[in-house]
């Protein structure tokens, strides 16, 4: 199977093909998705929430960032295997520094930040070091309290342009992958329209470059699913085929249909 860098996604997006992304915490998992041909595995810091069992991302250490990242690449050579810096292990230049490094070493092939144009320094002191960085757009969790909930973002036309200019501001730093979450699906296809660079959606419409869902949400057994998501275990026979069907739904069109979207 071919290898999936950063180089196929912008390939794709050239080409107007879709590409799918999805969460990965384990080894075993890890092989299952590698096995299904998902284009890109998100390290992501809501194992906070569906390994460990809290509330919000915010409790997520770097230290177990790396730990599960580790886990992931052993299982997967195939999929681009991007992981999240977890809340305020990017604060300051040496901290971003010093705990990307950890995460990268521990076998990250780029690191996912979230927030806008504040980070603009910070994605640049990153690329210019040789670490590829996916931005966070839109809805971003580890600013739940500050948000005041998980609200969809960017309803209005203010708003919209906001996180447009944002976005624009981070790949001029440097980003080469944008993730938006929890927009309306216009915005969604705006920003990809906007962007060079790729976009991964999340609950933003079925014309971004790319969809993300969590894991556990995709096949069922997350405990609240979200609106913009799908139980793709539904009539398959494993989770294999539960996977490998996200990932066919995702380049086909099929997903995310107008029920899982935000207008």
């Amino acid at each position: 199977m071919k290898t999936i860098s950063i180089s196929t996604l912008n390939s794709m997006k050239e080409k107007g093909e879709k590409f799918a992304a999805i969460t990965a915490y384990d080894y075993t998992f890890s092989r299952l998705i590698e096995q299904s041909s998902i284009e890109v595995s998100l390290v992501g810091d809501s194992l906070g929430n569906v390994i460990q069992g809290r509330d919000s991302t915010i409790p997520v250490t770097v230290d177990e960032m790396a730990y599960h990242t580790a886990a992931v690449k052993r299982g997967n050579n195939r999929s681009l295997l991007v992981s999240d810096m977890p809340f305020m292990s990017y604060s300051t230049d040496v901290k971003a520094l010093d705990n990307a490094a950890l995460i990268m070493q521990a076998g990250a092939q780029m690191v996912k930040l979230e927030g806008g144009e504040w980070l603009a320094d910070t994605v640049f002191l990153l690329s210019e070091r040789g670490i590829p960085v996916c931005g966070h757009v839109g809805l971003t969790p580890q600013s739940v309290h500050k948000l005041g909930g998980y609200k969809v973002q960017g309803k209005d036309e203010a708003e919209a342009d906001q996180i447009i200019k944002e976005a624009l501001i981070l790949e001029e730093a440097g980003a080469e992958l944008i993730v938006v979450e929890c927009v309306p699906n216009s915005l969604g296809a705006s920003l990809s329209h906007a962007l060079n660079i790729p976009v991964i959606g999340i609950g933003a419409g079925a014309d971004t470059d790319g969809q993300v869902l969590v894991l556990h949400d995709m096949l069922g057994i997350s405990q609240r699913l979200p609106k913009f998501t799908k139980n793709f275990l539904t009539g398959k026979d494993s989770i294999q085929d539960a996977i490998t069907a996200y990932g066919d739904d995702v380049r086909s069109g099929n997903f995310p249909a107008s029920e899982h979207c935000f207008k």
